[in-house]
């Protein structure tokens, strides 16, 4: 049985779109897992009595440049003045 060249194409394209396909969903399993992880972390931390709602602001802070936090701690210090707090 002779396949034209736009089977051949269509098998090649199928077999990469499943490739890409399975290894999404191998990714969102894994992020699952990370996700579990993470809450599994969070959950001993408050058993050992850490304020996790603290902590959670404590790790954004750690992601974002020290210029910006420092201009926006600023800011924020000047409007609470303002607003006699």
């Amino acid at each position: 049985m002779n396949e034209t060249n736009s089977d051949t194409s269509y098998r090649v394209t199928a077999d990469e779109l499943r490739q890409f396909i399975e290894r999404f969903e191998r990714l969102e399993a894994e992020k699952k897992d990370i996700a579990d992880q993470q809450k599994e972390v969070m959950a001993e931390a408050k058993a050992r009595g850490y304020d996790t709602k603290v902590m959670r602001k404590v790790i954004a802070l750690r992601k974002r440049d020290r210029d910006d936090i420092a201009e926006e701690e600023a800011v924020l210090e000047m409007y609470k003045e303002a607003l006699g707090m």
